[in-house]
């Protein structure tokens, strides 16, 4: 339990959560690979989190499914970066660092979760499973618009974190390549920045 709850006259399952939410306040402090819109400085995980989340609500017209549950895509998307907060950010393009990812954060994911009430812990792993196994439409959609976001900060921010990385177009088409399963419209509008950033010789 959080040192907080032991001054406060609450029942065990709010206690729970109260220390969930404290804990994920730390998600704030998760530096990411990549570089905000304007260049100024790398995004933190939680901003991540809450751009996609925006994102999905501007884009959900363009899914094709068009009876996903955009509510549980919403779900997922809230919780699914959250094993970053004991497992840390994985860029997607560092192969060498993506071997063990699920792991780590299938034992972070465990954590972090395993801090709610059981029901709960149940429900949010249940989440991030069908995220991370793109088990249904809305898992597929919501992969997309993870996949898509950070591809579009760095085509405005001068591409800094594929520089540093010398990412190859090859690979951004073949780790994004979810992006056609979840949306046309999406898709084309992703190899059209493909075509931009090799005119701007920002992809290798």
């Amino acid at each position: 339990m959080h040192a907080l709850t032991k001054d406060l006259n609450i029942t065990d399952r709010l206690s729970q959560q109260l220390h969930f939410i404290l804990e994920t306040d730390k998600l704030k402090q998760v530096i990411r690979r990549n570089f905000i819109a304007d260049a100024s400085r790398r995004e933190n995980t939680a901003e991540h989190s809450w751009q996609i989340i925006l994102i999905t609500l501007t884009f959900s017209e363009y899914a094709k499914e068009k009876n996903m549950d955009l509510l549980r895509v919403i779900k997922m998307l809230t919780v699914h970066d959250l094993v970053e907060i004991y497992a840390g950010d994985v860029f997607l393009f560092d192969e060498q660092a993506n071997v063990g990812k699920y792991d780590n954060e299938t034992l972070s994911a465990e954590r972090i979760f395993g801090i709610l009430p059981a029901d709960q812990k149940e429900e949010f792993i249940s989440l991030w499973t069908e995220f991370e196994h793109r088990s249904t439409q809305e898992a597929i959609f919501a992969n997309t618009i993870d996949r898509i976001t950070p591809f579009l900060l760095n085509s405005v921010n001068g591409g800094q974190s594929w520089t540093e990385a010398g990412v190859r177009v090859e690979q951004a088409l073949n780790r994004l390549n979810i992006i056609e399963q979840g949306s046309d419209d999406l898709w084309d509008l992703f190899l059209q920045l493909i075509e931009v950033a090799k005119n701007k010789s920002l992809l290798v």
